[in-house]
């Protein structure tokens, strides 16, 4: 696998929704991660895909996973219908409190009213506090301290009070 195709199917797994792709061969393994919320897929048995030609060698690759399993997998899905979502505003990076010393902003189960910080984006440098604009109890916090968030990703949820 050369490097155009890896660039490739990095570019597919950021489309796709995927959060996890991992390709095992005789000379490499390959394992693409994302920060994405889980997706959940049923698969039924796949044929093989046509070999690849590739400056002399021969490559297959093929993926097979019985229906049973993939179902299996799949963890039964949280009834979150009810339930608001606090999204970040920006792109940044994430934290739950102002500095490691300090307490969270908030825990799952605390009671949250409008305008109050649940937590810290920092983006150039800067270092946004972002309020709740919606009252209730969180619930679930969708993401870890000190990671990543793109504009619009779920970070909390709360059910309304």
């Amino acid at each position: 696998m050369d490097i155009k195709q890896i660039q490739e199917l990095i570019k597919f797994v950021s489309k796709s929704g995927v959060n996890e792709v991992s390709i095992e061969q005789k000379e490499f393994k390959i394992t693409i991660k994302t920060n994405q919320a889980p997706t959940y897929v049923n698969a039924a048995p796949v044929q093989p895909v046509p070999q690849i030609q590739a400056a002399g060698a021969t490559t297959t690759v093929s993926v097979s996973a019985p229906a049973e399993q993939a179902v299996a997998a799949a963890p039964a899905k949280d009834d979150t219908s009810n339930y608001l979502t606090i999204k970040s505003p920006m792109i940044g990076t994430f934290y739950r409190s102002s500095s490691p010393d300090k307490p969270l902003f908030v825990n799952v189960g605390d009671e949250v009213k409008a305008g109050q910080v649940v937590c810290i984006i920092e983006a150039m440098k800067l270092f946004n506090e972002i309020e709740s604009e919606i009252s209730g109890r969180i619930v679930k916090v969708l993401v870890d301290n000190a990671s990543p968030v793109e504009y619009d990703q779920p970070l909390f949820l709360v059910e309304p009070a």
